[in-house]
């Protein structure tokens, strides 16, 4: 009788094992049929995006409601809108939301902070970052921001509870760099000078691919299929990746120095990179030839994450100084426009925003400017 007690134990603990094992299965397979649905949900999203964007014609979008958010125009800015004392130690890293005038700054007092541009008052500050925040990115519904640290990590908040949703550990250095997929809410790739770049998930709060090269890199972006990623290197360089696989797609010697920054065009078509040797290169994203290069005898990059931006209609761009100064630059003319003075320290970082305008800079010392 003993004997078959202890058999029929273990004949039940065998099918509770093997049941709980198929409950694990069933759970695991529902989690890739969300996920797949949430991919499928994506893709359709950018297919529409696409659909609009073949329908533009000389900037205009020949379309009803749905094309209007991409009918924007923008102004060579000529004053000085909001001074703000944004962050104590400097500021480094700002940018708008989407579709909206709310500004986000991110310094080296380890906060985040959003503002409304319109009168220059904080609306909401976001805690919990370890370490000087080196750069932004906002997901395209304006629910998550995320946060690349010197503490090595990237954090992303829920904004409306201004709750940190994930905390991304596995850089080793400091993460310098980070932007989301242009169709996707999902997926964000950052930079470090632990020379990878990592694609994180921000659905399942993990990274999904790891790409490792020889040279540090200061800068990356998506492009707008949300399958090829920019970074921009110390050693000058501009390469392409395929997120996916990791595998290198090719390359272009961009700067004779190290590369600030990378910005993508609205409609993707056109790269803007900044070096250390003061020049502001575009280039045609699919020839990787360059269409343009920007210059001006007073402008000098600050540091190695000075960021520059171009205009929401695609006709300037803007970029900071050593000297305070912010440079405005046509892309058409391939001159320059106008020279905007405020800031009393180096320029870091500049920001354009989606809705034409104003056009956003910080400095050294945290101060921020709007330009209308």
């Amino acid at each position: 009788m003993t004997a078959k007690v202890k058999s029929t134990e273990e004949e039940n603990k065998m099918l509770v094992d093997r049941w709980m094992l198929q409950r694990m299965q069933d759970a695991e397979r529902l989690n890739e049929a969300n996920a797949l649905y949430k991919d499928m949900i994506d893709q359709l999203k950018a297919s529409t995006l696409q659909q609009l964007a073949q329908q533009q014609v000389d900037g205009v979008i020949r379309h009803s409601e749905d094309g209007a958010e991409y009918l924007v125009e923008s102004s060579v800015p000529t004053a000085c809108k909001n001074r703000i004392n944004a962050h104590e130690g400097g500021c480094a890293s700002l940018l708008f939301e989407n579709n909206s005038g709310g500004l986000i700054t991110g310094g080296q007092d380890r906060s985040i902070k959003i503002w409304d541009t319109n009168n220059g008052s904080l609306s909401r500050t976001l805690y919990g970052c370890l370490g000087s925040v080196l750069d932004l990115t906002i997901t395209h519904d304006n629910t998550s921001v995320v946060a690349a640290s010197s503490s090595n990590n990237l954090y992303v908040w829920d904004v409306s509870s201004g709750r940190i949703r994930h905390t991304l550990t596995g850089h080793t250095d400091k993460v310098c760099a980070v932007d989301v997929s242009k169709v996707s809410n999902r997926h964000v790739v950052s930079a470090a000078y632990d020379r990878t770049i990592k694609a994180w998930d921000l659905q399942k709060g993990y990274c999904v691919n790891t790409i490792i090269f020889t040279s540090n890199c200061n800068a990356v972006c998506f492009s707008m299929d949300g399958q090829t990623i920019c970074s921009g290197h110390v050693d000058g360089n501009l390469r392409l990746w395929n997120i996916q696989s990791g595998k290198f797609l090719s390359e272009v010697a961009a700067h004779s120095l190290a590369i600030t920054s990378i910005s993508l065009s609205r409609n993707g078509n056109v790269v803007l990179t900044s070096g250390r040797d003061n020049l502001h290169n575009l280039f045609d994203m699919r020839s990787l030839e360059v269409c343009g290069t920007l210059k001006a005898s007073g402008n000098r990059v600050a540091s190695n994450w000075s960021r520059s931006c171009i205009s929401a209609d695609e006709h300037y761009v803007a970029a900071g100084s050593m000297d305070g100064s912010v440079s405005i630059w046509s892309i058409y003319k391939a001159d320059l426009v106008s020279t905007l003075r405020e800031h009393t320290s180096s320029v870091l970082c500049c920001s354009w925003s989606g809705l034409g305008k104003p056009l956003a800079t910080s400095d050294r010392n945290g101060i921020v400017c709007t330009w209308a």
